[in-house]
């Protein structure tokens, strides 16, 4: 086993203080963790060297409760700009737990990668995540979206799903809204609610 590939092996998920309205039931991390189900060559690929620890920068977003009655998930949290975010900025990346195993039931699973191979490999905010698993889909709610998903290599290498603003500049105060993909709908034949993060 290479060096690399042990200090891969061996991370383990980052818990730092969570931001304001952060659910008590589920874990704050700020990096990936990384499930047993994902290969070890898998896991190199996606992480080829060991990650520096890092705080997240909180400046961009907060989390609020939805308040108006018309939105599909009234009553649930959102992401939130704390400031005006100008046109093609990175916001957040999604983290949660990297795995290679079957979670049908989980509403907070994003698809990372797709080996060549054909393995599957998705990123679940379940039960551990930060920011991201709050922001919601555009759909039912009189906006369009203002953010998209794009992944990306961090300074170190790591593969990550990040939530980029999109061609026009989000308005301090404004939800911060993507698209799921028709996938992610079609998965759920009765949808109650468009919220990705509900918490």
């Amino acid at each position: 086993m290479s060096s690399n590939a042990h200090r891969v092996l061996s991370k383990s998920p980052t818990a730092c203080a969570p931001p304001p309205h952060w659910p008590p039931h589920v874990r704050y991390i700020s990096e990936p963790h990384y499930h047993s189900s994902v290969p070890l060559q898998v896991r190199a690929h996606i992480c080829p060297q060991s990650p520096s620890a890092t705080h997240p920068s909180r400046s961009l977003t907060i989390i609020r409760r939805i308040v108006e009655p018309s939105h599909p998930a009234y009553g649930q949290f959102g992401l939130f700009a704390a400031k005006k975010i100008q046109p093609r900025v990175h916001i957040v990346d999604y983290v949660g737990e990297v795995h290679c195993d079957d979670r049908p039931q989980s509403d907070y699973d994003l698809s990372l990668l797709r080996t060549q191979d054909g393995l599957s490999v998705g990123v679940d905010a379940h039960s551990m995540g930060n920011e991201a698993r709050f922001i919601n889909d555009y759909r039912s709610i009189n906006a369009k979206p203002n953010a998209v998903f794009e992944d990306r290599r961090t300074a170190t290498g790591e593969l990550r799903m990040s939530i980029w603003s999109g061609s026009e500049s989000i308005k301090k105060g404004e939800e911060i809204l993507v698209s799921y993909g028709k996938a992610w709908w079609h998965a759920r034949t009765s949808p109650q609610t468009c919220e990705l993060a509900a918490g």
